[in-house]
């Protein structure tokens, strides 16, 4: 008898035990792979709202550092309300500060008046700036996402004993020691906090 007659080849029990191994290599390989592209992802999204995160409170604190007030002009003026939603911190925050002049939307005064407030909007909190320059006469002023998916923004004035969450320049008659903004946000269902310090330098016009 020759070599090929006595060569059967493979039995219908081998071929399927192949099949359900690859099967099995196949979708472990791409598990692995959707892992590495949702860890991609999820670094991604995490830079750039660091990103996001560093650029919002580095502009609160050169707006703060730029503050205005003086006694003789209402228009200046720094206020801040506490308003907790349910526990949630949710600061309104609204102050005239200076600001360099460019773009169209902006005239040349460079005095601006700037209101940072948190939305809501299904059960998702987004940080709002809403900007108005101090000379316009503009009465319809839209406020734009400055930062988004937040879960608490916080701000405190020191006015140099202790810190308070609650300020205005029309009954405290001067500008804060200091300011302390807090924001927090969650990565991966874990709440973290980033918080600014800022020291007004400028008094009025």
């Amino acid at each position: 008898m020759s070599a090929i007659s006595k060569n059967k080849g493979f039995t219908l029990l081998e071929v399927l035990i192949a099949v359900v191994l690859l099967g099995i290599l196949s979708a472990a390989l791409y598990g692995s792979y959707l892992g590495v592209l949702r860890a991609r992802e999820r670094a991604s999204s995490g830079m750039e709202s660091r990103r996001e995160l560093g650029a919002t409170l580095d502009l609160i604190r050169r707006e703060v550092s730029s503050a205005m007030f003086n006694r003789s002009d209402k228009r200046l003026r720094f206020v801040v309300e506490d308003r907790d939603n349910f526990g949630v911190p949710s600061s309104t925050f609204d102050m005239t500060t200076l600001a360099p002049p460019g773009g169209d939307r902006r005239s040349e005064s460079g005095v601006v008046a700037v209101t940072y407030r948190m939305a809501e909007k299904n059960k998702i909190f987004t940080l709002t700036r809403q900007e108005r320059d101090l000379f316009s006469e503009e009465t319809i002023i839209l406020a734009y996402p400055q930062m988004e998916q937040i879960s608490a923004f916080l701000v405190e004035c020191y006015d140099g004993s202790k810190w308070v969450k609650s300020w205005d320049t029309a009954i405290n008659g001067a500008l804060p020691k200091s300011v302390r903004v807090t924001v927090q946000v969650e990565e991966e269902g874990k709440p973290l906090e980033f918080t600014m310090l800022s020291t007004p330098r400028v008094s009025g016009l």
